[in-house]
């Protein structure tokens, strides 16, 4: 694994326990896009520092965020780890609730930097531990169902084999 991949992810996961915006927003490109599975996708530094200081500390507090196993591809510049995050719920309706699970991250980098992160977990298990009423959690995973019916990555797998 190349050292900027090993500099990168806890300088990453600090960012975000910290609620620093301007730090997690610096490892970025300028036109880099993390792609939040329950807030979405947010592009460039600015739109990425907001999504954690309005979104994420916005929601929650008392991050935890630890990587594990991480692997990197130099020849597609891609870095994937596994890992486990928490955090305690500020939300009406959950507020002091901790909420705890696992995922996995893809990192493409350029430049040393990160040009796109995006993460796969499952949210069913985030929505049960913060107790969100069925039609709530509905809305949301129908939100998913759409982003991937509209990513071609997909295309295939919705229609099915010939």
């Amino acid at each position: 694994m190349p050292d900027i991949f090993a500099e990168i992810l806890p300088a990453f996961t600090d960012a975000v326990e910290r609620g620093d915006g301007t730090a997690l927003g610096a490892l970025f490109t300028e036109d880099g896009v993390y792609h939040d599975t329950f807030y979405g996708a947010f592009a460039g530094r600015p739109a990425i520092a907001a999504m954690l200081e309005n979104r994420f500390w916005g929601d929650a507090e008392a991050f935890l965020w630890d990587m594990f196993e991480p692997v990197y591809d130099s020849a597609t510049r891609t870095g994937y780890a596994r890992w486990v995050f928490s955090y305690t719920a500020t939300l009406d309706g959950s507020a002091g609730q901790r909420v705890a699970f696992d995922g996995m991250s893809r990192f493409r980098l350029r430049d040393s930097l990160i040009a796109h992160y995006r993460e796969v977990f499952s949210a069913g298990l985030a929505f049960v531990q913060l107790g969100m009423a069925p039609e709530r959690s509905e809305m949301i995973l129908k939100r998913m169902v759409k982003s991937h019916r509209n990513d071609p990555e997909w295309a295939r797998h919705f229609a099915g084999p010939d």
